[in-house]
């Protein structure tokens, strides 16, 4: 994918029948958790204003609840970006569990029905962000909800779901048919007409990417629907939920093998997996961009943040010089960011600059 001129307008589109089409001239940015820089992640509003900011896909984590209704929410928790503290008629929720080889103390959302996360507000997940938009919204659309505003948009916009914490989800939330946590999250996807292959006319008209830490939900997608995967990256040390292998064995070039005969596309990345820090300074790539690009995978690294408290020395402050690293230096293929606004415009600025 060429990280140039933009061939098609970033923003924009027209009635239900004559939309712009998703552009894929450039590598493409990745709104997660909606425009979350600005807004309560994984909420409607965070979704629409990524959007309005020009993203070509939005991002969701996907969870499920109690009652078996499949949400959008990053952690298993509750407790660091809604209201729940605040709620004393569902104190007696809060314990302990294993999450990912750790002991996990809090209000899991698996412990809630959907009508009862329905009742919590939003907020902000660091001090240092706008948090005037605390409480003002509901923090926990369904995985049906964040389907609707991508397709209801002016413009194509893609969805980018994850199967997050499946593992988890499996052993806590059980469906009344026996079907598993990912039978129903890809049973989701097909009842809104989502599958085909990568950049065929079928993708190109409701572009998706279902991605996962597990490689073995992975495996477990490919097997009922054809849409294109990515195999999320942690850092080298960290374990998978599921296999319970290092990132650093699951990134050799037999295992990228082994999922690329599966309709895994692509790779996301930790930033740091990618290009290791030292103190707070990059150091020498590693060899996983070339691996994968090797392979014919694409390379979606997360995430890009505009503080200053995620931006190493190198890039003296300035979210656009790490833009223009990762995207000119590195290669990468699409960018996982908090701040959509800020990645379209220095993608327009660039193509200027270019033509």
């Amino acid at each position: 994918m060429a990280s140039g001129a933009s061939a098609r307008p970033l923003v924009g589109g027209g009635g239900d029948d004559d939309r712009a089409p998703l552009q894929t001239s450039r590598p493409f940015n990745i709104a997660h958790r909606g425009s979350n820089g600005e807004l309560p992640e994984e909420t409607a509003a965070a979704y629409a204003r990524a959007i309005d900011e020009g993203a070509d896909f939005i991002e969701a984590d996907v969870e499920a609840t109690t009652d078996g209704h499949l949400v959008c929410f990053h952690d298993t928790t509750l407790d660091d970006v809604t209201d729940v503290a605040d709620h004393p008629e569902f104190a007696a929720r809060r314990r302990t569990l294993e999450v990912q080889w750790a002991n996990v103390t809090g209000y899991f959302i698996t412990d809630f029905t959907l009508a009862e996360l329905k009742t919590l507000r939003a907020k902000q997940r660091w001090d240092f962000r706008d948090k005037s938009h605390d409480g003002a919204c509901s923090p926990i659309i369904t995985f049906e909800e964040f389907i609707d505003i991508a397709l209801n948009a002016k413009r194509v916009v893609g969805i980018y779901p994850e199967m997050k914490n499946p593992v988890f989800m499996n052993k806590h939330v059980k469906w009344a048919d026996g079907k598993k946590y990912e039978d129903k999250f890809i049973a989701t996807l097909k009842k809104y007409g989502y599958g085909g292959k990568y950049l065929t006319p079928a993708w190109r008209a409701k572009p998706v990417f279902i991605q996962s830490f597990a490689p073995t939900s992975l495996i477990r997608a490919a097997e009922l629907t054809n849409s294109p995967l990515v195999f999320l990256v942690d850092d080298v040390t960290v374990r998978t939920e599921d296999t319970n292998q290092s990132y650093d064995e699951v990134t050799s070039g037999e295992h990228l093998d082994h999922m690329g005969r599966h309709n895994v596309v692509g790779i996301g990345p930790w930033k740091d997996t990618v290009v290791p820090p030292r103190g707070n300074l990059l150091a020498t790539p590693t060899d996983l961009v070339a691996m994968a690009h090797a392979r014919g995978m694409q390379v979606h690294p997360y995430t890009f943040r505009n503080e200053n408290e995620f931006l190493h020395f190198n890039f003296r402050q300035d979210p656009y010089a790490e833009y223009d690293y990762w995207i000119n230096d590195v290669g990468v293929d699409g960018l996982f960011t908090d701040f959509p606004a800020s990645l379209r415009r220095f993608q327009e600025w660039t193509a200027r600059n270019k033509d």
